[in-house]
């Protein structure tokens, strides 16, 4: 005999620990059944588009940083680059090189976050979590060798980079290289198999690849669903088009997929660096001759690329002045969390948490 309920309203977040920063969600549940759901944000909001509308278009690097603080290397490329197409400016070659290793190492540090947070929530404590910040910290520690900071870098600049990579960089990114792989090996036969992570997450939250791209979401969410879709080869910018790399897809689109996913795209930004680090010329200048203030002519200009989360996208309009007439983000988190409802409804409130863990946003990225 079924017992009939009344369904009632929680309210999860704005501060929980499996709310992945400001954001609340108004659940409607049946019982432990998921009814519906309204995500509610707003809560982090600093208005970076209207502040880089009153900055020079150098002074918003930093504010770059702030969005994805997960990835600031790779919102810093998203930026410049949208810049420098918008005025026209030609990167050296040795910049290239620097940039690509470095947003691939993000790319990599970000998916550690992402993956420890959601085997963390899968039930597996914090054990996996600590071994991923362990070889997290590696990399963080060449990041801090590059630009000082551990957090949020202000590394890029439109033209190049602020700096050359110090002498010890590549012997410590070699001995890096030379354990990394390993340790993903390691971690994955541990995971993959584990009964509960497979009953938690095999089959819960599945997204289809038709209904991911009705809802533009993009990214390792995206192609966990089969659509094998990467900005860095269906549109590529930098140099990544001389680089021989696979981009590896789901088949199902549920939360395993998206966990393997994520592990996949790590093997292949290694193979990626290790191509950069052979290919890097020895020497040569890492900044263009850009003034400090720029002045794009007029025009607008809209430059995407595939960041950890999807695709950051930033559209500018120049009226030839020092700073940006409008100033307007794609941000990949917010956009990837218009299927969230579609995908809880009808789990339970357990898996709701590891539906909405399996997507991986940064609220700085949401709320902007």
């Amino acid at each position: 005999m079924a017992l009939k309920t009344e369904p009632f309203v929680v309210n999860i977040g704005p501060i929980h620990p499996s709310s992945h920063g400001v954001y609340r969600m108004r659940v409607t549940l049946d019982g432990e059944v998921v009814v519906d759901i309204e995500p509610i944000f707003g809560y982090l909001h600093r208005g970076i588009e209207k502040l880089a509308e009153e900055r020079t278009f150098t002074g918003i690097i930093p504010l770059s940083d702030r969005l994805d603080y997960i990835a600031s290397m790779s919102n810093n490329l998203a930026y410049v680059i949208a810049v420098e197409r918008l005025a026209g400016i030609k990167v050296p070659e040795r910049a290239e090189y620097i940039r690509v290793i470095l947003v691939e190492l993000q790319r990599i540090a970000t998916y550690l976050i992402s993956i420890g947070a959601f085997i963390n929530e899968a039930g597996a404590f914090f054990t996996p979590f600590l071994y991923m910040f362990r070889e997290r910290e590696k990399i963080i520690d060449l990041f801090e060798m590059v630009s000082g900071q551990r957090l949020t870098y202000n590394y890029m600049r439109i033209g190049g980079v602020s700096q050359d990579i110090p002498d010890e960089f590549l012997p410590a990114l070699t001995k890096f290289m030379e354990t990394m792989p390993g340790y993903i090996d390691e971690f994955d036969t541990l995971v993959m198999d584990n009964e509960i992570l497979l009953a938690r997450s095999k089959g819960v939250g599945i997204l289809s690849g038709e209904k991911a791209t009705n809802c533009s979401i993009s990214g390792p969410v995206l192609r966990a669903s089969g659509v094998q879709m990467d900005i860095r080869r269906a549109d590529p910018y930098s140099i990544y088009d001389r680089f021989d790399f696979d981009i590896p897809t789901g088949s199902v689109g549920d939360c395993y997929d998206r966990y393997r996913q994520r592990i996949n795209e790590m093997r292949q930004s290694l193979r990626i660096i290790s191509q950069a680090m052979k290919q890097i010329p020895a020497s040569g200048p890492v900044k263009a001759d850009v003034p400090h203030l720029i002045h794009p002519p007029v025009g607008e200009v809209y430059s995407r690329i595939e960041t950890p989360k999807g695709e950051l996208g930033f559209y500018l309009v120049s009226d030839n002045s020092i700073a940006p007439y409008r100033c307007h983000i794609r941000p990949p988190s917010m956009i990837n969390l218009t299927a969230l409802r579609d995908m809880v409804i009808g789990w339970k409130i357990a898996d709701l948490i590891l539906i909405f863990g399996s997507i991986d946003i940064t609220m700085g990225e949401v709320d902007r």
